[in-house]
């Protein structure tokens, strides 16, 4: 069985919150194809249904005590049978299931025919993802099979493939699901071989032979091809209900691809075919499944002692450990009881305790009871199922409080949304060295919540001292995540969780505060469009045309505009910028550059203003013949030139990014030249009356230097193009692209927090999701958006189509005649949507108002809140801050009926959009 490789994904203020540093659950990589398997990481899922209290960090006390013994007293007999507290936690969790995969060639009903029949015994929504070889195919094409081979119910694949859904079978055996596809073959056709995958719907999972599709021979030659499962002679009765299972199981060996050569000439497929042989295959696989299980604590007094006498029990399997403590306040300082403690019991670190479960009477899970003194408040513990795996309370640990504390309600986090159990790979207290560096962090941010938060403050601050405080909030959570991101190895969407709630200024700390503008999200409810596509520069007049525009992006609720690279360029699209200071370009001069300006500010809309810091095009040669010598009022030498760009022979630092190969690439690390750039920055704000900044490749140089520039020019948004290639296998978009969300992650830290990205990420989601109709990429391993959106929204604008991707270019083109499902998704969620110039003024124009307008009248901002509550193969639904519903995809849909009424105001192709009334 092969083992996928995880991604850790691992939480800054989780982490340095708990006594036993646990990092988090690996995320699941999902790609297609690892041969018969998944990843096979332990996902483990708690519903909490209870109240949630506020989550604190806990600290350690010192233990009172030297040393005890494993072996301990027992514990004090019951004497009353009144429970104080009783609770039962229900969990999910994955266990790795084996099962076989079934293929079978045999003669149909109509022995001129063949029947080729593959079926999987493993539960799950399985999809047969097929295609044919034919004669004059060269390597491992695929082509779409003759119409009447195509099953009822099957979908095409762009031309190259059909997926057919595999039919339930009843099974004689209780514990056996069958799931079957047949194809009739007629063999007097040019198809030489059938090949196929098989695709857990549910999951999104691909299974593959050896690494390889499946291939079916239907001519003899293609015998010793290392895929070919069969032809071979003898085969028994299919296994129909799964009650006869062949005693024939084929096992193919690994060849080198072969096929042999006929020189007589061509091959005569019919007559090959009249010679096709019967047989049945049996291929394992496998698969994770989710199993529920639950924890349950109860609570009684023991009337002759006074102490808390508290029973736990769980009936998960196998050997558990409790790793656990208690606390004396709502601190939640951890700390270890004095003995007796249970048999089986040791001490970790001397931070907290370790006690084996014991197996139960019935012999189902396993139990432990523990003596309390009356001086705790409370409970908390984790289990431990393995040395990789731990479950936990959404993050958490839980917490149980004991009756002293006169609170008997169970606490967690204040998120209602369901939690996910974290397996972690790394032994506790390990990262414990930089908690000194994060706790005063940590604990400011705290205070000035509670601050903020507080009734009496609210009233007595003025909005401008608690502008400063929410400011002050995120510039610390961001100088927090730095510094546990130089020892993390990736990010999780959990460390900026209170920072980002605590910056929702309008709806959860104070209503009556103004938006908070800061240059990463400006209000929070920007809607951006790109005024420009790749050809705008052409008319020669530009500026002058989106003059006239104005009023009507106005009237469409645009809050901010995109404008094209303003200086002289080598290309007359401007991104091969010469001398900065010249501003008359193929768009327009600079008096009318100042007029669109104004003409927007007239309108209440930004301007951004697209901005090339990474390279800049010479004016001179050295005396090498090199191109490296500016002019203008930049008048820079080699300098201010890269060392490590190979074209242009810079005589600065090495380059903190990537390098853009068709220009000199700027060094930033330069005193001289961060000056200049933050002087013109500011000149083209005061000069021209920019409110922000686009950045074009922000890929090249270090997001520090950005934050520096934006700090200099205090923006009223700014957002970064970093562009890279999302991951792929077999030429196919992974469903795991955490990865590449890091990446743009690690960037808007670097410029902590100024600046927001492009969400390319969603962008590739989308893409595929829409072109295979593969809707249940739209959801990650945690429920969540699996762009940057689902782990910083409040940083992620999200797009569809720019000047690069679409227009003439077309180096990334949407999926054609999908645009309005990318909008419906973009236009509805979290993040800052900018929507592109040509599709706006397009037959799309009338959508785009109204999704633009429900988004608005809904106050749906750059932090909403996300429910998925569809993410299947052929449709996406979710509700956005209990507001408004949408799906897209052909699937249906309907927003749970309940407390609230929803009513339609949008439909359109595959996609539909509800409010709540």
């Amino acid at each position: 069985m092969s083992i996928s490789t995880t991604t850790l994904s691992y939480n800054p203020l989780f982490t340095f919150n708990h006594c036993h540093s646990r990092e988090r659950e690996p995320s699941i990589h999902r790609s297609k194809p690892t041969p018969f398997s998944l990843s096979s990481s332990s996902s483990l899922t708690l519903f909490n249904s209870n109240n949630s209290s506020s989550c604190k960090s806990h600290k350690l006390h010192t233990p009172k005590f030297e040393a005890f013994a494993s072996n301990t007293d027992t514990l004090e007999s019951l004497q009353s049978s009144d429970v104080l507290f009783d609770q039962t936690f229900p969990i999910k969790r994955t266990e790795l299931v084996e099962g076989k995969i079934f293929v079978r060639l045999d003669q149909g009903k109509d022995l001129g025919n063949w029947e080729l029949s593959v079926g999987c015994n493993l539960s799950g929504k399985w999809i047969f993802h097929w295609g044919v070889s034919r004669v004059d195919d060269v390597g491992s094409e695929w082509d779409q099979p003759p119409r009447d081979m195509i099953p009822p119910g099957s979908i095409p694949i762009k031309d190259y493939a059909i997926e057919t859904p595999m039919k339930k079978l009843s099974s004689s055996a209780e514990e056996d699901t069958l799931h079957e596809v047949k194809i009739e073959l007629k063999p007097n056709s040019d198809i030489t071989a059938i090949n196929f995958v098989l695709k857990n719907e549910e999951t999104g999972a691909w299974y593959q032979h050896k690494g390889r599709d499946f291939k079916v021979p239907l001519v003899n030659y293609l015998k010793e091809d290392a895929n070919i499962i069969g032809p071979k002679r003898g085969f028994s009765l299919w296994p129909g209900a799964l009650g006869q299972i062949s005693n024939i199981l084929l096992k193919s060996d690994a060849t080198h691809d072969k096929v042999q050569d006929d020189n007589s000439g061509s091959i005569n497929p019919k007559v090959e075919n009249s010679q096709l042989e019967g047989f049945y295959v049996e291929l394992p696989i496998s698969k994770e499944v989710i199993v529920d299980n639950s924890i349950s604590v109860s609570i009684r007094k023991c009337s002759e002692t006074a102490k808390n006498i508290l029973n736990l029990e769980t009936d998960i399997p196998g050997d558990i450990l409790l790793h656990w403590g208690v606390c004396r306040d709502d601190l939640r300082w951890w700390e270890i009881p004095s003995a007796p403690h249970p048999p089986e019991t040791i001490a970790f670190k001397d931070r907290a305790l370790r006690t084996k479960l014991q197996s139960r009477d019935s012999g189902e899970g396993s139990s432990v009871q523990l003596s309390l003194g009356e001086e705790f408040s409370g409970f908390l513990f984790v289990l431990k199922l393995n040395d990789s795996t731990w479950i936990d309370n959404i993050g958490d640990d839980f917490y149980i409080p004991l009756p002293s504390s006169g609170n008997l309600i169970t606490g967690n986090r204040e998120d209602k949304s369901e939690g996910v159990q974290r397996e972690v790979t790394v032994e506790a207290g390990q990262q414990e060295s930089m908690s000194a560096f994060t706790d005063g962090i940590i604990n400011e941010i705290r205070h000035l919540v509670t601050d903020i938060s507080s009734e009496k403050n609210r009233t007595t601050k003025s909005k401008e001292a608690q502008e400063s405080i929410l400011q002050e909030i995120e510039k610390l959570a961001a100088e927090a995540y730095s510094i546990f991101r130089s020892s993390a190895p990736t990010f999780s969407e959990e460390a900026i969780v209170e920072a980002e709630v605590a910056v929702e200024s309008k709806t959860l700390i104070s209503p009556d505060l103004s938006p908070k503008i800061s240059s990463g999200t400006g209000t929070g409810f920007e809607i951006l469009c790109q005024g420009f596509n790749w050809e705008s520069h052409k008319s020669g007049r530009w500026y002058m045309e989106l003059k006239e525009k104005a009023a009507e992006l106005a009237s469409f609720g645009f809050t901010v505009i995109w404008l094209p690279p303003p200086t002289e360029s080598v290309s007359p699209e401007g991104y091969m910028p010469k001398d900065l200071y010249n501003l008359n370009s193929r768009y327009g001069n600079i008096d009318q550059l100042k007029d669109v300006v104004k003409s927007f500010h007239e309108v209440e809309i930004k301007v951004l203003g697209d901005v090339v810091l990474n390279h800049r095009c010479a004016h001179y040669k050295n005396q090498n013949g090199i191109w490296n010598l500016f002019g203008g009022r930049l008048n820079w030498d080699e300098r201010a030139i890269v060392a490590d760009d190979p074209h242009f022979q810079g005589r600065g630092n090495k380059s903190s990014g990537d390098n853009f190969h068709a220009a000199p690439n700027i060094d930033h690390s330069q005193e001289f030249v961060r000056k200049d750039l933050k002087e013109w920055l500011c000149w083209l704000r005061e000069e021209i009356g920019y409110d922000g900044w686009r950045l074009d490749f922000v890929r090249g140089f270090w997001g520090g230097y950005v934050k520096d520039y934006l700090e200099a020019t205090e923006p009223y948004f700014a957002v970064g193009e970093y562009w890279d290639s999302l991951s792929y296998t077999y030429g196919e978009m992974d469903h795991n692209q955490d990865a590449h969300r890091q990446r743009i992650i690690d960037w808007i830290n670097a410029t902590g927090g100024t600046a927001g990205a492009f969400d390319v990420t969603t962008k590739g989601i989308l893409h595929s999701a829409l072109e295979r109709c593969e809707y249940w990429r739209l959801s990650d391993q945690k429920g969540k958006p699996p762009g940057v959106l689902g782990w910083w929204p409040s940083r992620a604008v999200t797009f569809i189509e720019n000047h690069d991707t679409g227009s003439t270019q077309g180096h990334w083109r949407f999926p054609s005649g999908k645009e309005m499902q990318g909008y419906a998704y973009t236009l509805t969620h979290p993040g800052t949507p900018s929507v592109f110039y040509d599709h706006l003024f397009s037959h799309y124009k009338t959508e785009i108002a109204a999704l633009i307008s429900i988004r608005q009248r809904n106050k749906i901002n750059c932090r909403s809140t996300v429910k998925i509550c569809k993410a299947e193969r052929d449709v996406y639904a979710a509700i956005m801050d209990e507001k408004v519903a949408m799906k897209i995809g052909p699937g249906h849909f309907e927003p749970p009926s309940g407390s609230q009424r929803w009513s339609s105001p949008l439909e359109g192709r595959d996609y539909k959009i509800w409010e709540a009334s």
